[in-house]
């Protein structure tokens, strides 16, 4: 977003519990993701898959000077052909650990089968975040 928008945006929340909600999980995020560590995982579910916000990181990423908020988008099916950036599968929940944080992005409960997932990522030593 361009910083017209970005002030736009600020005038219509002002008032509004979303401006300090914002603040609180982006500090949450930041101060999670470790420079040189495993990095960020960003997953959805089944039915829905959080590229677009993918995309908002990897432009915050690059504005901030922080490429460590830089995710990795972990998909539920992953293609034959599908380009690198896209071809992560849930497989790599299973190694993820220590250094490493899981953003989970479901408008609707999880199944169990990620829950799991998640559950033994965090078990691990991974960092769970998560937006519903």
């Amino acid at each position: 977003m361009d910083a017209v928008r970005v002030a736009l945006l600020r005038e219509v929340l002002a008032g509004t519990e979303w401006l300090s909600a914002t603040r609180g999980f982006a500090g949450a995020l930041r101060s999670s993701v470790v420079p040189h560590g495993g990095g960020l995982l960003l997953v959805g579910t089944e039915a829905y898959e959080p590229w677009h916000l993918a995309a908002h990181l990897v432009d915050e990423a690059a504005w901030s000077g922080q490429p460590e908020l830089n995710p990795t988008l972990v998909r539920h099916r992953v293609r034959d052909g599908d380009p690198a950036h896209l071809a992560v599968g849930l497989g790599r929940l299973e190694a993820a650990g220590r250094g490493e944080t899981l953003l989970v992005v479901a408008p609707e409960r999880p199944d169990a089968g990620l829950l799991e997932r998640v559950h033994d990522a965090r078990r691990a030593g991974a960092t769970v975040l998560s937006l519903d």
